[in-house]
This record gives C-alpha cells, structure tokens and sequence, in this order.
C-alpha cells in the first residue's frame, strides 16, 4: 500500500512577500494611516550655528486649533536622547547646532493651523560661523572620537614599491525611504502610553520616550505595524519622531500623530556619512598590494549618534577581499554643523571598499592591466587568510565566485570587444568593471548581537508569531513565517506574524546589521523546539508507539518516522495538548556567540562570518555630454543555503541599484550657510527604472550552505550594496580608453563628473599630440 504523501517543508522554497498582496491592494496599514486626535508640526531651524536662543510662543498659543506649542524649557524629563551616548537635545536648548534642527513643536488640530502658528513664533538668536565639511572640521580639531587604528606589518619595508596614493571622497546619500518619519502616541490609563511607530529600533523608541517623559519604560509600549523602507534611516532617528508625538500626549491628554513630509524628513535627518579618504597603496612587481596606509575622516554632523560604529566598520572593511600584510587604518569622526548622520545600508563598509577599490584601479589605469586578474591575485586565502583585525577568514568563496562570474558573463571576450569597440567608436566608449566583496556579518557591538521570539500555538493549531525584529519591507517576517512552519510542522497558511512589539518581546535589538534573519530565525526555532519537546510525548502516547520512536511534525500531521501512515492532524494534537493542560506558549532566546573587539589594540572577532559575492557592470557613455547608461549587470551572490531564494533575489537587485544611485546620481549640495538645497524629489535624483541595467541577471551562488547559521542560511540585506561599485570601475575603463591613462573620477559620478573627467583625459591627450608635434 502506498504511504500517504505529506506536503514538503516550506524552508528553502520561493515564498510571495507576506503583505504583497495587502501593499498592492491598499490594504497593508502604516503608521500615518492610524487617526489621531492631534497633529505635531516640527518647527525647524533657519540657520546652521546660533547660541542665546529664545521663543516667544504667546501669541501663537493663543491661535485657533493650537492645543499645545513645546519647547525644549518644557520637558518634563531629560532633554538628551542618543542610541549610544545622550548627547542630542530633543529640542534646541539655547544653542541651535544645524540648519534644520527642531526647536519647537506645534500641537494642533490641523497642519494648516499647526503651521499658521508656527509662522507666528518670536524667535531670536545670535548666529555664528558653521563647521560644515571634513576639511573645516580638521582644520578646527572638531571630533566626535579619538583616532581608531587597525595596523599590521611594517609600512617602511615596502616603501620602495609601487605607490598610488591620493583622496579619495564618497558622497553622501539620503534614504529616501518611501514612508517618511512618522509616529503615533495614544494615551493609556494609569499614565501610560502606547506608540506607533516606523522605527527599526522599538526598543529604543520606548526607553526614550520614558527617558524624556521621565517614567519607568514598562509604562511604554511600542509597537511597528510594518515600515515602508528604513535602510538604516529609522535605526536611532525614528526615537526622536516617537518622542514628539509623545511629547504631544503628555501636555494634551490626546493621542497625538508626527507625521513628516518629505521636505521635513530631508532636512531634519540624518544621511549616509560622507567620508574624505587619504591613502598610500604599494604594489609589488607581481601586482599584490604589500601595503596600505589608510587615514579616514567621515562626517558625523553635530552629534555622535551611530557615527562610531560606523567609522569602525568603515576600517574593517579597508580591506574588502585582499589580503594586505602591512597596514595602517586610521579612523576619525568629524564633528560639523550639520544633521546628525545615521546608519545606511552597509554601515560605513561600503565607504570603506571604496578607498581600496580606488587604490587597485589606479594603479591598474597606470600599468595598463585589467583589475580583474589584479582583484583575484590578491583575494584572501587559505595561506593569507587573517583579517588586519586579526580575525580568521575561513575557506573563502572568492575564488570560486570569481571563476564562475567571469566565465558565466563571458568576461574576457566582452573586454576584448568593447576595446576594439572603443578604438574606432569617436562619440561613445564603453567599459567593463569587476568587483568582488567581503562583507562582515554581525553587529560589531557584541550586545546588540541577541533576539528574542514569542510563539503560541491554538487549539485549532493555528500559530501566532512574534519576534523582535520589524519588517520594513525586506521580507523578514515572510523568513520568520517559514522557520516557524518548518520547525512545528505546518503549512505557512497556519503561522500569523504579529506586530513587533515591545509587550511580547522585550529589550529588542534594532533589526540592522543585516541581521535579523539569523538572530531573530534561531530565536524563532528555539521557541519552536520547546514546544515541539512538550508535544512529542503526547504524540507519541496518541499514536501508541514506543519512547524511543521517531515522530516528524511535516506538513500540519504528526506521524511515526518509520510508518507516515500512522498519523494525526496538527490541529488535534494541540486540542488534546490544551485538554492535557501542557503549555502551548514559549519564548525562544538566541546570542550570537564569539563576538568580541579590543578597540585599543585593534584585535578580535568583530564578526559571526563573511558574506561574499561578485558583479560585473558594463556601461556606454557618450564622451559628448558624459551620460551613460548600464548596458549590462551580471551578480554571483552568496547567500548560503537560501531560506527563500525569491526574496534574497530581490534584495540582491535592490541592494545594487540603491548603490548605484548613490554612486551615480544622489548628490547633496548645502549651500555656505549650511542650508539643504536637494531636499525633495524635484532636486534629489533617487534611480528610477531607466537606471536599472537593462539587461539585470542575478544569480544566487548554489551549494553554499554555510554552518552554525539559522537552516545555513547568510545575511544579504547589505553586502550587494558594495557590488555597485563595479559601475564606477566601468565607468573609468569606458573613460581611459580616451588617452590611456589614470581617470580623476569624482563621486558621484553624474553627468557632469563624468563629462569632466573625460575632458582631463582629453587634455591629456592634447598635451602629449603636442609635444610630438613639437
């Protein structure tokens, strides 16, 4: 008799979004869809440094529809917040620290009176010359941090190699999630509060809150229905919107919404941390970089915020995929007059890779050699396989993605093609760029490195799931949803993934990092576990078989290993579980093991393991206007064992044309007074679908299963992001076909960068047909 088939496991399968079809039907809730009785309208500063700082708020307090104006005199408890140290007023206190600072709130009934009302506040203040750039806050000793250094080897005995060595600058970027900040407080009796919130960090939003009310935080709950983008931008500076609307309820008694548009949103945040790089690269004659002496500045604006964090994954990551083996990293935050600059989608690495990358291409366009045979010469390996920081890199994939990439998107016959193309071709070039990445997995705080999950199952066998991450989009709880099926056995149909919130997981980590897969997926399974250890002995009593018989849950039945036949639905094992009175609630906790960093000697294990993967980008450009467009994209990514190859594809594609546009076409100008001037979509190019390669291939690198992650499994939320920079080495081999020689490409590299790059090639040119000519 044929045995009974029981449908297959969900994990390692391709899985919709769980709320796609509620994004595309209007029916997926966020926060600024939740009503409230009031509004907050943000006041913001006019100007970038002023001191003596005072309102008159009488005669717009007085206003129709006004309930409440706030200023920083008027918070009832401490007036610092700050993810890592309490260093930003939540409202300006006497000193104003950049142009678009808060410096009150206007609580009203509606934004037409809230900003009425705001047109008629006396402020006064007294203003001052702003730090604004890298280079004035070096030249006026202005940090956030004392110097971090990361150093091997000895930088003296390759001195007599091969130097490039330059600055290299990488631009800032803003996230432009598609949901701006927003935040809903309600009231709750016994003077408690309850908060809607778009933040990655729930946790951090409700400790703040009872931090600025002045309140114990388990009188704060703080709840993420979903978030449309984050990117980092909602990892600390969500805390401040959360406090607002707080805020709000406090002096009102209503609940309260703060809601920014997009003009808000661009000039109150913070962005990616522009960084100004000074570096010495030595080759040897065989083309491997022997040494690299590296000094970093970044701009952190006017507080700490993540600027340290930041800075320090920058200097773990000048190394990208190469083993060096002299070396000195020095790091430092700038301290300006601007907005506090935040977490980004890869966190300062890809600011990083930038530095080397350049560092290779140069010396590359000197030599006339392709980057792509000088990248493999010095990947890691098992001989050469520590880290500057001293941490191992176990049996990389370099070479194998590497081999695989280049032979699948025919590199080699596409390089020789566009170089005859580029011989003959008078207004166009096109080029060809390589690049590999190895990127770090784990917060390298080691703290935040834990998650929990709450899991409770029903007498209908129908599960309700929380954990301590939040979705912003990416898929998380669609992962989260199939761990959970797998682990109990039952279809994804079963599982509800609930709203994170901090009364069902506490003391959460930001869902950042890349990794709240792995932490959040072994917290899940370990719930999961508990319950199953609970079950089983009643299954097996069920089904009448011996204590040492093998019962699988697969599929919504529990049955005996050796005969599928010998079966019981799910669902009747949780009834009798209930009639039983065996628990069918547990809580599930995971920390990552082994994480640990000696910041003073520039030692240790910042990370659980390395992702890697490989792009190759192929451009046309027109040496008339210096618009391109990516003819080609080809990505090898490694993710592991996939948990669900359709969303990893999709944060692969994602994760590469954010890059692009920051490398390509976002730019952020200030005017001399520290004004945004980009800061709406009219000013600030985001990429669009004609920035997409038109031809996109991307491939998720097969039998890959990598050990001690959640069902071999690997991050990719942000190593993809550093594959775009294989754009900016297409674009400079399209550009030194003109005269054959070193490319001065600046970041981003727009239209017009492109287009003055290819006129110093062209002069280049010039000056070497007239000294033949002479």
């Amino acid at each position: 008799m044929k045995s009974p088939s029981i449908p297959a496991s969900p994990m390692h399968k391709a899985h919709k979004h769980e709320s796609a079809f509620r994004h595309t039907s209007g029916d997926a809730q966020y926060v600024d869809d939740i009503r409230a009785d009031l509004i907050t309208h943000v006041v913001l500063s006019e100007v970038a440094r002023a001191t003596n700082l005072v309102i008159d708020t009488s005669r717009a307090s007085s206003m129709v529809g006004v309930h409440a104006i706030i200023t920083a005199a008027d918070i009832p408890g401490d007036p610092l917040v700050g993810p890592i140290m309490h260093d930003e007023p939540i409202l300006a206190d006497g000193d104003i620290l950049y142009h678009g600072q808060a410096i009150a709130l206007v609580i009203a009934e509606s934004y037409e009176e809230a900003r009425l009302a705001a047109s008629q506040l006396n402020i006064q203040y007294e203003t001052h010359t702003a730090i604004l750039s890298i280079q004035d806050a070096i030249d006026a000793n202005s940090f956030h941090n004392r110097p971090h250094r990361i150093a091997r080897g000895d930088l003296l005995s390759v001195e007599d190699q091969t130097c490039v060595e330059g600055i290299c600058q990488t631009p800032a970027q803003d996230h432009f999630y598609l949901e701006t900040q927003a935040a809903v407080a309600r009231p709750v009796e016994g003077g408690c509060y309850e908060i809607l919130s778009s933040t990655q960090h729930p946790t951090e939003v409700q400790k703040m809150v009872a931090h600025v009310l002045g309140i114990s935080s388990n009188r704060v709950v703080c709840s993420v229905p979903r978030m449309g983008g984050g990117f980092g931008g909602k990892e600390s500076q969500a805390t401040q919107i959360g406090v607002f609307a707080a805020l709000g309820v406090w002096f009102t008694g209503c609940s309260v919404k703060c809601w920014l548009d997009r003009d808000t949103d661009m000039k109150l945040t913070g962005k990616r941390h522009p960084f100004q790089s000074f570096y010495r690269a030595y080759f040897d004659s065989n083309h491997h970089l022997v040494g690299f002496d590296v000094e970093i500045f970044s701009n952190g604006g006017w507080t700490s915020d993540l600027s340290i964090p930041v800075m320090d994954r920058a200097l773990f990551h000048l190394d990208n995929a190469y083993h060096i083996p002299n070396l000195n990293f020095v790091g430092r935050v700038c301290k300006t007059n601007l907005p506090s600059n935040t977490a980004f989608r890869g966190f300062g690495g890809p600011q990083g890779v930038v530095v080397v990358e350049e560092a290779i291409n140069r010396y590359c366009e000197r030599l006339s050699l392709d980057p792509l045979i000088v990248r493999k010469i010095n990947y890691y390996r098992n001989e050469n396989n520590r880290t500057p920081y001293g941490q191992e890199v176990p049996a990389p994939r370099l070479d194998r993605i590497h081999d695989m990439l280049a032979t699948s998107s025919s590199y080699q016959q596409r390089r020789e093609a566009i170089d005859a193309w580029n011989k003959t071709a008078r207004h166009t070039k096109r080029g060809i760029g390589y690049q590999c990445v190895k990127f770090g997995i784990s917060f390298t705080k080691a703290l935040l490195n834990q998650a929990g999950a709450l899991v409770q199952i029903y007498t209908d066998g129908s599960i309700q799931l929380n954990h301590s991450g939040t979705e912003m989009g990416q898929g998380l709880h669609t992962k989260m949803m199939a761990v959970c099926a797998h682990e109990l056995g039952v279809s994804m149909d079963a599982v509800r993934v609930m709203n994170t919130a901090t009364d069902k997981v506490p003391n959460t980590s930001p869902t950042a990092a890349s990794s709240g897969s792995d932490l959040n997926g072994q917290a899940v399974r370990i719930a999961c576990a508990t319950l199953i250890d609970r079950l089983k002995p009643l299954a097996r009593r069920i089904l009448n078989v011996q204590p040492q018989e093998d019962i699988q849950f697969c599929g919504g039945f529990v049955f005996v290993s050796r005969s599928p036949e010998q079966r019981i639905p799910f669902s009747q094992l949780c009834t009798q579980a209930w009639v039983e009175q065996i628990s069918l609630s547990a809580t599930g906790y995971y920390r990552t093991p082994g994480i640990a960093y000696d910041e003073e000697k520039g030692r240790g294990t910042p990370f659980f393991y390395f992702a890697y993967g490989a792009a190759i980008t192929e451009v046309e450009l027109s040496t008339l206007t210096g618009e391109y467009r990516i003819m080609r994209t080809d990505i090898l990514h490694d993710v592991g064992d996939s948990m669900s190859p359709d969303i990893d594809k999709g944060q692969v594609e994602g994760a590469y044309v954010q890059g692009v546009g920051w490398l390509s076409g976002e730019e952020l100008l200030y005017n001399p007074q520290g004004r945004l001037l980009t800061y709406a979509p009219s000013t600030y190019k985001i990429p669009s679908s004609g920035d997409v390669p038109l031809d996109f291939r991307v491939q998720l690198l097969p039998k890959a299963e990598a050990k001690g992650v959640i069902h071999g499994s690997k991050a990719v939320g942000e190593p993809p992001f550093m594959l775009s920079i294989s754009l900016v080495t297409a674009l400079r081999h399209a550009i030194s076909s003109i005269a054959n020689k070193e490319v001065q490409l600046r970041l981003p590299a727009t239209s017009e960068a492109v287009l003055r790059a290819v006129y110093s090639q062209r002069m280049v040119l010039e000056e070497e047909q007239d000294l033949i000519r002479f």
